[in-house]
């Protein structure tokens, strides 16, 4: 249980830097790859449940945790638990791969916009590598 607290607050940690280094490079260059991040529009029910910003970011946080809790545990299995480079590999692969569901949605950024992609999925790759290290020297 211990072990899934400290993995929960890695979730978070990491969810806030994500957060906050997409809504920097929003501020910066006008991207709206930050939009995606909190983006509902393509999960059955949950974009009608509250306003937009609480659902969003509540859907945000229960993903970073459920992702880091669950990838350690299944990272387990061949023993990478710890090992930063596959943290690395997954989340950012993964990442690159989810920016396509902005093609299910009317909100920006455009499916096709490869910068939003590549701000997108460069902050996740800062996102996998605070994640890996954290889990790394904390968890």
């Amino acid at each position: 249980m211990k072990r899934i607290v400290r993995l929960s607050f890695i979730g978070m940690i990491s969810g806030v830097i994500l957060m906050s280094l997409l809504k920097a490079v929003q501020l910066l260059t006008g991207s709206q790859a930050y939009v995606l991040l909190f983006n509902t529009d393509y999960v059955p029910l949950l974009h009608d449940w509250g306003p937009e910003n609480i659902g969003g970011i509540a859907f945000h946080f229960v993903f970073c945790i459920a992702s880091v809790v669950a990838l350690f545990y299944l990272l387990i299995i061949i023993r990478a638990e710890r090992s930063l480079t596959a943290y690395f590999l997954i989340y950012t692969a993964g990442s690159a791969i989810l920016y396509s569901l902005t093609g299910l949605t009317e909100r920006p950024p455009d499916p096709g916009n490869v910068t939003s992609w590549g701000y997108w999925t460069a902050a996740h790759a800062v996102y996998a590598v605070v994640v890996g290290w954290l889990v790394k020297t904390r968890a």
